[in-house]
């Protein structure tokens, strides 16, 4: 089994930037071709969101993230990061990742199996 572990959160004012890293290193899926990586948040009394997924080279945003954040693995490292910028009031939420090692090629929910403990991201005016 994998262990996630997220870092970068933090609390940052309306139209700034932070990077959100989410350490894998004892994830098997870094060799697995139908692996998939994602970044969620849940913010208090809401339905957690999935924000941005990736598997190969293939992304996908949510609407309310897209042109804003970019999720990118490195495999050197064995990090999933989520680089966030122009950072408004709505992006405050608890951010989780989440990976899986045998992927839909549109990626299901049930596909990610673990995930990280969560890091808060405070945005501020």
């Amino acid at each position: 089994q994998a262990q996630l572990m997220e870092s970068g959160g933090g609390s940052v004012q309306a139209g700034g930037s932070l990077k959100l890293s989410c350490a894998a290193s004892t994830w098997r899926g870094w060799i697995y071709a139908r692996s998939c990586v994602g970044w969620f948040r849940q913010a208090p009394g809401k339905d957690r969101e999935r924000i941005a997924t990736r598997m190969r080279t293939t992304t996908n945003y949510a609407d309310s993230v897209k042109g804003r954040f970019s999720i990118s693995q490195d495999h050197n490292r064995r990090t999933i990061d989520l680089q966030m910028n122009n950072l408004q009031a709505e992006d405050t939420a608890t951010y989780y990742c989440a990976v899986g090692d045998d992927c839909y090629d549109d990626i299901r929910s049930s596909d990610f199996r673990y995930w990280g403990q969560g890091t808060q991201v405070t945005v501020s005016p």
